[in-house]
């Protein structure tokens, strides 16, 4: 697949995190980025940053950045946001499915039936949201005859990690990533789920500041957030890229096989050996 200035790329959730790293890194090829997110104006999150900020960004790095309000938590709303790309463009070469719901009490420590229900909140912006955004992707990309999703995940798919929700909600992606790679084959549009590291967004940096002996220990291999994004591209210009269609892989070994860096020139560990092995499909079909 060719990643250039004819490329239409869609990240959600890119007001910040990952997301508007992965679009600054999808942007610097020259492509064509829509962003999306629910934040039009600073204060409108607790956290930094707007999906025109990230638009702008785009642009100062040398792509297009097409910045479209978008709550994931609405069917209609993603599936206005298509259409415009559609109209607008004619085309959508890459889909990352980003955009999740983080509950402020990820983190605490403690069994799941002491936080609130509202952790489910992950699974209607983060699990449900990948399959409705892919719903809509998908005959665009059939009808083009090729095309990339990818689906930011975790080693939390894998190993206990911030709690049951969590991890339904990123074992479910990897799972869509394998099956929708089943449908998608005979239109050679590759599906596949990446499981990031620990990522240096501004939610993880206020973390760090707040115990920073805690963290110190980890904070050396760390991620920045556009480093998904390097390997994404790195992924869309490999010729071989049908045969990782289904699989759920992580990103550092990824980047390791293809070369890519983060921003500072560091190779990020990969983190399978104590957190866990993707799990692939079998083989096996039931239509």
């Amino acid at each position: 697949m060719k990643l250039d200035n004819n490329s239409v790329v869609l990240v959600t959730g890119a007001s910040r995190g990952a997301g508007k790293g992965i679009a600054l890194a999808l942007g610097e090829t020259g492509a064509t980025v829509y962003v999306t997110g629910r934040s039009a104006s600073e204060g409108d999150s607790p956290l930094p940053g707007t999906v025109y900020a990230t638009a702008d960004a785009i642009n100062r790095r040398g792509g297009t950045g097409i910045a479209v309000v978008c709550d994931h938590g609405d069917d209609d709303q993603v599936r206005a946001l298509f259409e415009r790309v559609r109209n607008e463009q004619g085309r959508l070469d890459i889909l990352v499915n980003n955009a999740c719901a983080i509950p402020a009490q990820l983190t605490e420590p403690g069994p799941f039936w002491n936080k609130p229900l509202s952790m489910l909140d992950i699974l209607d912006v983060g699990m449900r949201s990948t399959y409705v955004a892919s719903y809509y992707a998908a005959p665009l990309m059939a009808a083009q005859h090729g095309g990339l999703i990818v689906n930011t995940s975790s080693f939390g798919a894998r190993c206990y990690m911030h709690g049951p929700a969590y991890g339904a909600g990123k074992a479910a992606v990897d799972k869509f990533a394998m099956d929708m790679a089943h449908d998608l084959r005979p239109y050679n549009v590759a599906v596949l789920s990446l499981w990031m590291g620990m990522v240096m967004t501004e939610r993880t940096r206020g973390v760090i500041e707040a115990e920073p002996d805690k963290y110190a220990h980890i904070v050396a291999a760390a991620e920045s957030p556009e480093f998904t994004g390097r390997v994404i591209a790195a992924l869309a210009r490999d010729p071989e890229l049908m045969d990782r269609s289904g699989q759920v892989c992580v990103g550092a070994e990824l980047a390791q096989a293809y070369g890519v860096t983060d921003i500072d020139g560091r190779q990020p560990p990969s983190h399978r050996e104590f957190l866990g092995a993707p799990v692939q499909a079998s083989g096996a079909v039931v239509e």
